[in-house]
């Protein structure tokens, strides 16, 4: 792979002039990364997540380099180039577009040139030190742009990254909201050598952190860890395969959604999204590391009209607004723990860790609620779901 051509030499810069610049690297590369943040999606990742760090290192290893590069006569391209040719090729292994990346470049070169141009009142520059500057920095950013264009070509045309593209755009066609193509999916699964499943579950993972790669997962788990919310497509999630992915995490976050048809996997996403969320927040309590959607049931179907229930419980369970706080937690939880069990004082007892005559006592001064509630099967569902939501998920207390 050839090295692009330079048109501007380096070394006009006195390194007198350049050496105040330097503690403020620092500075320069955060204010880039947050623009590129702003005006690209693609790029809108936690700073401690993996690839948050890496932004963050290629953005100010660029700004080093050319402070270095313009303030030194000896200074050589040919290790320069190499670095930006790979960053290309990281980003065309990972599917992401190289117009994403050169507009990143974009963006760095005008975050440089504001600063420049403040730069020369603040340092006392010369007039003509800041048309250098700017006239090699942006043959800088050509020339990077150029290398990391280079290696960006290189490895897409390699089989592996062209089959990595392929698994990518198989994710993206499975877990999104419209209608799934199911000859689409066979073909495009054949062409990535992915073997299409009876069913699937996705799961919802936290990306690494602390510069951390992503874990090592069966190749027939396609991933998506490209975006601030990762997730897996699990094929044939009830068997062995599901049980060894969910051991081989490495300690994330996780939620695995409902397992479904090959053609509803946006729907076991979604709801595996919104039970890492609430896992989370510590609404509900995970399995073997890993949360379960069907083991949390009422929970997320409540979550999806928290604002209906959250209304409704100063209406339905007015009786125990009288109570006071300490008290009115007691018998929520004996109530609710009561209906759960079947109205079994005694089963009830036994979850709560306390005497049966504990139960009955609670409930003794709840006839207003109980009457309405525990005879009619409609208000037993109702009365059901507002304790379970005013216990688990209620923002405050109505």
């Amino acid at each position: 792979m050839s090295e692009p051509t330079i048109d501007v030499p380096w070394g006009t810069i006195p390194r007198e002039l350049v050496d105040p610049i330097l503690p403020y690297v620092d500075d320069a590369a955060r204010e880039m990364m947050e623009f590129i943040q702003q005006r690209i999606p693609e790029y809108a990742r936690p700073i401690d997540s993996n690839y948050g760090r890496k932004m963050w290192n290629a953005i100010r290893r660029a700004v080093s380099d050319f402070l270095m590069v313009v303030s030194r006569p000896d200074a050589s391209w040919a290790p320069l180039h190499a670095i930006y040719a790979d960053i290309g090729a990281y980003e065309a292994r990972k599917g992401r577009s190289l117009e994403s990346l050169q507009t990143a470049m974009r963006l760095c070169g005008q975050v440089a040139a504001r600063r420049f141009a403040k730069d020369t009142t603040r340092f006392g520059w010369p007039p003509e030190m800041l048309g250098q500057l700017t006239e090699s920095l942006f043959a800088y950013l050509d020339a990077i742009s150029e290398s990391a264009a280079m290696g960006y070509a290189a490895a897409r045309d390699r089989p592996e990254t062209q089959r990595a593209q392929l698994r990518a755009r198989l994710h993206a066609m499975l877990t999104g909201e419209g209608l799934v193509d199911r000859v689409a999916v066979t073909q495009l699964a054949r062409s990535a050598g992915w073997t299409p499943p009876s069913t699937i579950a996705v799961m919802a993972v936290r990306p690494p952190t602390n510069g951390t790669p992503p874990p090592v997962l069966p190749p027939q788990v396609l991933a998506d860890w490209s975006g601030p919310a990762p997730s897996l497509i699990v094929p044939d999630p009830d068997g062995p395969a599901g049980a060894r992915l969910r051991s081989g995490l490495n300690g994330l976050a996780a939620a695995m959604g409902p397992t479904v048809d090959l053609s509803r996997g946006a729907v076991s996403l979604r709801w595996a999204r919104r039970a890492l969320d609430l896992a989370e927040e510590g609404r509900i309590t995970p399995r073997d590391g890993v949360v379960h959607c069907l083991d949390h049931l009422p929970t997320l179907v409540a979550s999806a009209a928290l604002d209906l229930l959250e209304a409704a419980l100063p209406q339905r369970l007015g009786p125990l607004m009288d109570l006071s706080p300490s008290r009115r937690e007691r018998v929520v939880a004996t109530l609710l723990a009561y209906m759960e069990t079947g109205r079994n004082a005694a089963a009830a007892a036994q979850r709560l860790q306390v005497h049966k005559q504990t139960v009955r006592y609670r409930l003794a001064n709840m006839e207003d609620v109980l009457s309405e509630g525990l005879g009619d099967p409609d208000r037993y569902l109702e009365l059901m779901l507002l304790l379970h939501t005013w216990r688990h998920l209620a923002s405050e207390t109505p």
